[in-house]
C-alpha cells in the first residue's frame, strides 16, 4: 500500500512537472493573428468583456478575482495607452500585447442586461487601446528552433527555464507553473482548471506590460512572447525574456567591494527611475534579492506582477504607517489625501535592509566609509528620499574613479621598487580577499602608488604586475605576487619588483 502511494504521489509530481514544461516547450504553438479593424484586444483567455460572476458562492468570489486582476491589466494598459497618445499608428499586421483571445462575432458575443452590460460595454470602448512589442520580437516559431533547456526555478505563479534559441541566443522563459502555488491553491477551491490559469495568466500579462513600458538599464528586457495550447488549455502564455544570474547574497559578500557598490548603485538607479517613471512611481510590493538578476555586472529587476502604482489615500497621518520587521515609520498625509512618497519611501527602506546594510560599507576604502555609513544611515531612517540617495551614491562612483578619495590618505612607500616593462609572474601567487581571482591576488587599482600601497600592506607580497585589463570604473587589474624568481616576457604587462624593505 505504501509503495502505491509513493507511486501516485511520484506520478503526480511527474505530470505536474511535464505539463509545465510542455506548456513552455514542444507543444505546437501559434502566434494568434492580429484583431480584425475595430475589435478591441482582450487579456489571456479572457472574453472581451470583464468575467461575469457565476451562480454559486465559490465560483462567483473566483470571478471577482478574474475580474479584479483583469481591471487591474486594463490600468496599466491605459496608463500605457496615455503615454503613447500621439505616437504613430501601428501597421495592420503589427502584434498587439493584449492579443491572447480572437474577438467574438456579435452573434457570438452573450448579452448582458442591465447597468453590468452597460459597465462591461464601456471597458470594452476603454480596452482599445494598442500595445504593440517594438522589434525585435520572437515568438513561437524561434521556441520550436530551441535547445539546452534547462529548469532554473519557480515562485507562487510562474516557472522559469534557461534556453538557447537558434543555438546563439539565451533566454528565459516563463510560463505559469501548473504545479505551483497558485494554480494548486485555486483548483483545490474551486475545481477550475481554466478560470485558475486565466487568474494567474494575468499576472504575466501585467508583467509584460510593464517590462514593455518601464524601459530602463535596469529592467530585464522583454524579447516576446508565444501563445499555445497546452494541458486542454488555449492560449497559454510563455514570454520571452533577457537571461540573468540568480542574486546570491552570499556569494556576492565575498566579491570585491567594487561589486558589490556596483550592485547598490545598480539598484538606486533603478529605485530613481520607478520613483519617476512614466506610470507615476513604482513600488515593488515583493521585493525580495530572488526578484532580481545580474547580466554583466548590472543588477536587473526580473519580476513586476507584483509592482504596483497605486499612491495610499489617507485621512491622517495615522493612515500612512509603514511597517517592517525591524522598524516603522509613519508619512505625512498630503492635502490630497495621499501618503506622500510611500511608493518611494517602501523601495528605499528595503533596498537598505536588503543590500545597504551588507554590501555597501564592508571592506570600503577607508577614505569613503564615513560617507558610505552616512548613505545607509540616511536611508535607514529614512531621513533621505531617493533623489539625495542617488546623488550622493553618484558622489561616491566620481569620487572611486577618479582617485579623489586617496588625495587625503597618507602614501609614503614603505619600500622601494625596481620596474620591470613588458614583463609578467606566471606563478608565485598567494590569496587575498577579496580578489578577482580566486586562485591568486587579482585587485583594481587607480594607480601604481595604490598598487605600491596595497603591496606594502601585505608582508607576503614581494612584487606586483599591472595588466591591461581594467574593471567597469575603468581602474586597472593587477596581480600581487609572492616571489620574482621565474619572470616572463609579456608585451601587455608591466611587473614591479621589491628591492628593499
Amino acid at each position: 500500500m505504501r509503495r502505491r502511494k509513493t507511486a501516485v504521489a511520484a506520478g503526480c509530481c511527474l505530470a505536474f512537472l511535464l505539463g509545465t514544461l510542455l506548456n513552455v516547450l514542444f507543444i505546437p504553438g501559434s502566434e494568434h493573428p492580429p484583431p480584425r479593424d475595430g475589435a478591441p484586444p482582450s487579456p489571456p483567455g479572457a472574453p472581451l468583456y470583464p468575467p461575469e460572476e457565476e451562480g454559486g458562492g465559490g465560483r462567483a468570489a473566483l470571478a471577482r478575482q478574474i475580474r479584479e486582476r483583469y481591471e487591474e491589466v486594463l490600468r496599466y494598459r491605459q496608463h500605457r495607452a496615455a503615454a503613447a497618445a500621439g505616437r504613430r499608428p501601428l501597421r495592420p499586421r503589427e502584434r498587439r500585447l493584449m492579443d491572447l483571445a480572437p474577438p467574438r462575432t456579435s452573434a457570438e458575443q452573450p448579452r448582458l442586461p442591465g447597468p453590468r452590460g452597460r459597465a462591461a460595454a464601456g471597458l470594452r470602448a476603454g480596452a482599445s487601446a494598442e500595445l504593440s512589442l517594438e522589434p525585435p520580437l520572437l515568438g513561437c516559431r524561434d521556441i520550436r528552433n530551441v535547445s539546452g533547456v534547462q529548469y532554473l526555478g519557480s515562485g507562487y505563479t510562474k516557472a522559469v527555464y534557461k534556453a538557447v534559441l537558434n543555438r546563439t541566443l539565451a533566454v528565459a522563459l516563463k510560463a505559469v507553473d501548473f504545479g505551483g502555488h497558485d494554480i494548486a491553491h485555486c483548483v483545490r477551491q474551486f475545481s477550475a482548471l481554466g478560470d485558475c490559469y486565466r487568474l494567474a495568466a494575468y499576472k504575466i500579462v501585467k508583467e509584460m506590460i510593464l517590462l514593455q513600458r518601464l524601459r530602463h538599464a535596469n529592467v530585464l528586457q522583454l524579447y516576446g512572447y508565444c501563445y499555445q495550447d497546452s494541458n486542454d488549455i488555449p492560449d497559454t502564455l510563455t514570454t520571452i525574456t533577457e537571461l540573468g544570474s540568480p542574486l546570491e547574497m552570499i556569494q556576492l559578500l565575498q566579491t570585491s567591494w567594487e561589486e558589490r557598490f556596483r550592485i547598490c548603485l545598480s539598484l538606486v538607479r533603478l529605485l530613481h527611475y520607478l520613483a519617476h517613471s512614466p506610470l507615476g512611481s513604482v513600488t515593488l510590493l515583493d521585493f525580495r534579492p530572488r526578484q532580481f538578476v545580474i547580466v554583466d555586472g548590472e543588477l536587473k529587476v526580473t519580476d513586476l506582477d507584483d509592482a504596483s502604482i497605486e499612491e495610499s489615500s489617507c485621512t491622517s497621518n495615522s493612515d500612512c504607517f509603514m511597517e517592517f520587521p525591524a522598524r516603522n515609520f509613519t508619512l505625512p498625509c498630503s492635502v490630497e489625501g495621499r501618503c506622500q512618497s510611500m511608493n518611494e519611501k517602501r523601495n528605499l527602506y528595503n533596498a537598505y535592509r536588503f543590500f545597504f546594510t551588507y554590501l555597501l560599507p564592508h571592506s570600503a576604502p577607508s577614505s569613503l566609509r564615513p560617507l558610505l555609513d552616512k548613505i545607509v544611515n540616511a536611508t535607514g531612517e529614512l531621513h533621505w528620499g531617493i533623489d539625495e540617495t542617488a546623488a550622493q551614491l553618484e558622489r561616491v562612483l566620481n569620487l572611486y574613479k577618479s582617485g579623489e578619495y586617496l588625495q587625503n590618505v597618507t602614501r609614503m612607500p614603505k619600500a622601494e621598487y625596481r620596474r620591470v616593462p613588458e614583463a609578467f609572474i606566471p606563478d608565485e601567487n598567494y590569496r587575498c580577499w577579496p580578489s578577482y581571482h580566486h586562485k591568486g591576488c587579482l585587485l583594481s587599482v587607480f594607480d601604481v602608488n595604490e598598487a605600491i600601497e596595497i603591496c606594502d600592506s601585505y608582508s607576503q607580497c614581494k612584487a606586483f604586475v599591472l595588466t591591461n585589463q581594467t574593471t567597469w570604473t575603468g581602474r586597472q587589474l593587477v596581480f600581487f605576487k609572492m616571489a620574482s624568481n621565474h619572470i616572463m616576457p609579456d608585451p601587455d604587462k608591466i611587473t614591479y619588483v621589491k628591492v628593499t624593505d
